[in-house]
């Protein structure tokens, strides 16, 4: 037998696996946070690629837009937005010329708390900060995405301002592909309708997790990006832990695909097959206070498990489902056509979350090792559920069969795997 170990919460708890039937586990390859996260968001600064410097484009009578990430985001903006500020003021900008704006895209406005561990008080002191509010009726038409039709209704704020300078972190997103650069704008600080069309876009094949070519949505908001005719870009990447791995600033589109580049580096794993049976853990607390956020480690794992195969997703789920529409959307349509329906119809951010998971049921079964009640497991999210994980693990096998292989994630929110032939990767195979 071989004992694997899997973060549980704050905990951790082992599955016994038959050494014959086990194939390894599938882990990332993290990156430690850089020492001073100052320094090396100024060194990215000093550095611009495909930009020339901020400090050269800005005119001291300029009016200046900062986007930030709003509360959902697990990054400080504190770290960028001060040595920007710094920059402009050195330019001769001041204070009182420049808005910070929370990119809340549909989600509610950020609160003064949160605008605090966000941004800390001198900043909040210095400048101005305003939550994006998609619903408002002063947003300002920039125009339409050629491919894709999407009508760009923009924050007035954003798109009055002289320059316009985005923030954010890069990783990896459901539909988008990646999180960070373009985004800001779409959804950041779009319109709901102009949000809607394009998080549409999400029903199509190619819009998946770390697929950028051919991804539509993807294209979409850098069109959108390109509308909104942005300055200046500063993105950082990070690791599980929320430290600062590295920073990349300038044209938009050049810093968010070297910051690609580092996410990949860290979160992509390459593995040679697909096994019959995956045991996934989002990787503990926080990633699996509740089966929102934890549901993205068996979408990692539909990588690398056979069809008809089953993924043993191990997340406590203290807080439960964790999101009010994931539920109402399984309570209310429970069909992958219906929610197919309702997302090109009327799209709620949430309800993408029923469309993976029932695309996911489908062709696989998923057992749930958690504190969730059975009944909301089983009769609203429709999965199989198991008290300890080793019940959940014969389980499986009585499934897959007493032969079937299996693969562990422990850090499934942060692994994307892939699976290449031994050939493709270079590695010869006797005929």
């Amino acid at each position: 037998m071989v004992d694997v170990w899997l973060p549980y919460g704050k905990t951790e708890i082992c599955a016994r696996i038959p050494a014959r039937n086990f194939l390894g586990s599938i882990e990332p390859n993290e990156k430690p946070g850089v020492p001073d996260p100052k320094a090396e968001i100024e060194r990215a600064l000093r550095e611009p690629m495909g930009s020339s410097k901020l400090d050269t484009i800005l005119k001291p009578e300029n009016k200046v837009a900062i986007v930030v990430d709003d509360a959902t985001r697990p990054v400080s903006s504190h770290a960028m937005v001060m040595p920007i500020l710094n920059e402009l003021n050195a330019a001769g900008i001041k204070d009182e010329n420049v808005t910070v704006i929370f990119a809340c895209g549909t989600h509610r406005a950020v609160e003064p708390k949160e605008a605090t561990l966000l941004l800390g008080e001198e900043i909040l002191r210095r400048v101005k900060t305003i939550s994006h509010d998609c619903k408002a009726q002063d947003l300002v038409y920039v125009g339409t995405t050629q491919k894709h039709g999407t009508k760009v209704y923009l924050n007035r704020i954003f798109a009055e301002a002289d320059i316009r300078i985005l923030t954010g972190d890069v990783c990896f997103h459901y539909y988008a592909g990646y999180g960070g650069g373009r985004k800001s704008v779409m959804p950041g600080v779009a319109g709901e309708e102009t949000i809607k069309h394009n998080h549409a876009l999400l029903l199509d094949s190619n819009s998946r997790t770390g697929i950028l070519e051919g991804n539509p949505v993807h294209e979409d908001m850098v069109e959108a990006a390109k509308l909104a005719k942005v300055n200046f870009s500063l993105d950082v990447v990070t690791n599980s832990k929320g430290n600062i791995v590295k920073a990349f600033a300038g044209e938009v589109e050049q810093a968010f695909m070297e910051g690609v580049k580092t996410v990949d580096e860290m979160y992509r794993a390459t593995v040679d097959r697909r096994a019959d049976i995956v045991i996934v853990s989002p990787g503990g607390n926080p990633a699996d206070l509740n089966l929102f956020q934890a549901y993205k480690g068996v979408d990692n794992a539909l990588e690398v498990v056979k069809r008809g195969g089953v993924i043993v997703l191990v997340a406590e789920c203290p807080e439960g489902h964790g999101n009010s529409v994931f539920y109402d959307w399984m309570v209310k349509f429970g069909e992958l056509k219906t929610v197919e329906r309702e997302i090109k119809r009327n799209f709620v951010l949430g309800g993408h979350k029923a469309y993976y998971l029932l695309r996911a049921l489908q062709n696989h079964q998923i057992i749930l090792v958690s504190s969730m009640p059975d009944y909301y497991a089983s009769s609203i999210f429709k999965l199989k559920t198991a008290r300890a994980i080793n019940d959940a693990v014969n389980e499986a096998f009585n499934i897959a069969g007493k032969n079937a292989r299996v693969w562990a994630m422990p850090y499934g929110n942060f692994t994307l795997p892939e699976v290449k032939a031994l050939e493709e990767q270079g590695i010869s195979v006797a005929s």
